[in-house]
């Protein structure tokens, strides 16, 4: 058994335009590891991860993925990966079964009936295999999506905003589902705007416009971002919010229901200003943790369009 990583990738440059829509980006992905990708929209998350899995051709850099050189055997590469869109894009009007027979015919797998079969039992879907596709709620259409995506054993699953639009319960189905298949070896790329879902990868890449600017588990992106949070609560939380805005060391100010979360990269200027206010408007004051949220608005302020 190798040790080598699932993914291996050093300097990826990707132009549209003649712009750099991704700009220099390097990461290793380990084999079984949910991998995130977070980021504001058009930052370049979809385009990074359709170079590493051999659905685009980079400009300039290098990198082997499942083994295969990303410059010359891309289409060995496609052949090992399942892709699952943010839209449904099966036939509404054929079953839950017949959707799967045709992905199976696509595929030229050997035994496509077995492999529907299994597939359907692996997913929960074989007592529902022959309701129509178009009739089914947001969560069973996924589990058809990722059905197919799976059928044909794939090293590698890339999930392009997976959840969208699905009840809380049924996004919590799902991942338990894709940490079931990548404790079985599969590697996982997903990108997605939940920090909640952000939370249960492995390790989580935010790219801003192109550049790679961290990179990590979730509780070392934290880390390293540096910032410090305070909370204020009380009646006067609206009225602190009002002062709080552009005072030294405060970086962030958001409402959470009847609290007000303050962040900020200078511990020290952060305190005395949220201090001050607390003071001020009567609220009570308390230290937090920050949160992923916190860091992803950080850094979605420090970045700069590239398109600009």
């Amino acid at each position: 058994m190798t040790d080598e990583p699932a993914i291996e990738v050093r300097g990826l440059v990707k132009r549209f335009g003649g712009r750099a829509v991704v700009d220099d980006v390097s990461l290793t992905v380990a084999k079984g590891e949910i991998a995130g990708f977070l980021g504001p929209n058009g930052s370049g998350k979809t385009t990074t991860i359709r170079l590493m899995c051999g659905l685009l051709t980079p400009d300039a850099g290098e990198g082997r993925v499942l083994g295969h050189d990303i410059l010359t055997e891309g289409r060995a590469i496609k052949r090992e990966v399942g892709y699952m869109t943010q839209r449904f894009s099966f036939y509404e009007d054929l079953t839950i079964e017949e959707n799967l027979r045709f992905v199976a015919g696509l595929y030229g797998l050997d035994d496509a009936r077995r492999a529907v079969s299994g597939t359907l039992a692996d997913l929960g879907l074989t007592s529902r295999r022959g309701q129509l596709a178009g009739s089914l709620s947001g969560g069973w259409k996924q589990r058809l999506a990722l059905a197919a995506c799976i059928m044909h054993r794939p090293q590698l699953l890339l999930l392009d905003e997976p959840t969208a639009g699905v009840d809380p319960k049924a996004r919590r189905d799902f991942w338990n589902e894709i940490h079931q298949l990548a404790s079985g070896g599969l590697t996982v790329l997903v990108s997605t705007h939940y920090m909640d879902e952000a939370e249960r990868c492995h390790r989580i890449n935010y790219i801003s416009y192109g550049k790679l600017v961290a990179k990590g588990t979730v509780s070392e992106v934290v880390r390293d971002a540096g910032l410090t949070t305070f909370v204020l609560s009380g009646r006067n939380v609206t009225r602190a919010a009002e002062r709080l805005e552009g005072m030294d060391g405060v970086d962030q100010v958001a409402p959470f229901g009847n609290t007000l979360h303050v962040v900020g990269k200078n511990a020290d200027l952060l305190r005395a200003a949220a201090e001050r206010v607390a003071k001020e408007t009567g609220c009570d004051l308390s230290p937090s943790e920050t949160s992923l949220e916190d860091v992803f608005i950080q850094l979605m302020g420090k970045a700069r369009d590239n398109m600009q």
